[in-house]
């Protein structure tokens, strides 16, 4: 005889509690009911109100600024469902903060994304699910299963509609080429690349033509000087700190394209698209939880190319 599935049950932190509620209506579930405060001194506090025990739990918080404070809180949320008995524990993180410090490029420094993936497996966490990882080797970092999806069909979708003239597909950098090729591929663009010098954490010079907004407007600078007409940005998570916000106003990016993966910022005289990856997500979990595969989730529908 085969054993019964164990009933689904997903909370959600507080970092994006919307794009949680959308996740938990296409997948069909009720969101359940955790409360999570503070005490006077700042310590979070956590309690899940429902029973769990047994259950597959899936825990739904990207680890957007504030940083420090939503990763400590799917900490203590993951920890309490361990103690409450879960049958399975699933820390879903659209957004996986921490993960461009992912090697040791100066001496002296830490590897903190390795850190983060060992909180997580002590805490509790059997899976990991999250999307558009900053490097691929940040799957490495974890002693347990990593799904890692990617937002390209969602984008690719809004951007197939919106790019009906002749379409060049631009990385900022090296290290987004590989990205950068497959969109070119998936609209039927041609493949250019934005190649930069490094001034700090926020600065970038652009060197010549062949995630940060200093990046992004200073490629899309060097691209109106090459005769780019009109110059959309396409990125996965749209983390805009303060820093950004003047930048992108003053830039040549017609339009910022990303998803909800993380709360948007709106951004007076300029134009953000946001698109909505719940289904994504939510897709994902429901495999994860029917013990299936999610691999067919990274295909790009070529009907509408």
């Amino acid at each position: 005889m085969f054993a019964l599935q164990p009933e689904m049950k997903v909370f959600s932190g507080s970092a994006n509690r919307e794009l949680a509620q959308r996740i938990c209506d296409y997948i069909g579930v009720p969101l359940g009911q955790a409360h999570i405060s503070s005490f006077p001194d700042g310590e979070t506090y956590v309690k899940i109100e429902e029973n769990i025990r047994g259950r597959d739990v899936f825990m739904i918080q990207p680890t957007s600024p504030p940083t420090n404070q939503h990763l400590m809180e799917l900490l203590i949320m993951v920890d309490a469902a361990r103690r409450a008995s879960a049958d399975r524990i699933t820390a879903v993180i659209p957004f996986f903060g921490y993960a461009r410090q992912d090697r040791k490029d100066q001496p002296r420094v830490p590897i903190t994304a390795k850190l983060v993936a060992n909180l997580l497996v002590a805490s509790g966490v059997h899976r990991v699910l999250t999307m558009d990882l900053h490097a691929q080797q940040v799957q490495g970092f974890f002693d347990i299963p990593v799904d890692h999806l990617y937002s390209m069909p969602v984008l690719i979708k809004y951007l197939r509609q919106k790019l009906t003239g002749k379409t060049v597909v631009v990385s900022p950098d090296v290290g987004g080429l590989k990205m950068a090729s497959a969109y070119s591929q998936a609209l039927g663009a041609s493949l250019a690349i934005v190649a930069k010098q490094r001034k700090s954490a926020t600065d970038t010079e652009v060197l010549y033509l062949t995630e940060t907004a200093g990046t992004l407007s200073s490629a899309a600078e060097t691209l109106k000087k090459q005769g780019a007409l009109d110059i959309y940005a396409a990125v996965s998570h749209a983390v805009l700190v303060d820093v950004a916000i003047p930048r992108l106003q003053k830039s040549k990016i017609k339009e910022l394209v990303t998803t909800n993966s993380t709360p948007v910022r709106t951004v007076d005289r300029f134009s953000i698209q946001v698109q909505c990856v719940s289904e994504l997500l939510g897709e994902g979990m429901k495999r994860i939880h029917n013990d299936e595969s999610v691999s067919s989730l990274f295909k790009i529908d070529n009907e509408t190319k």
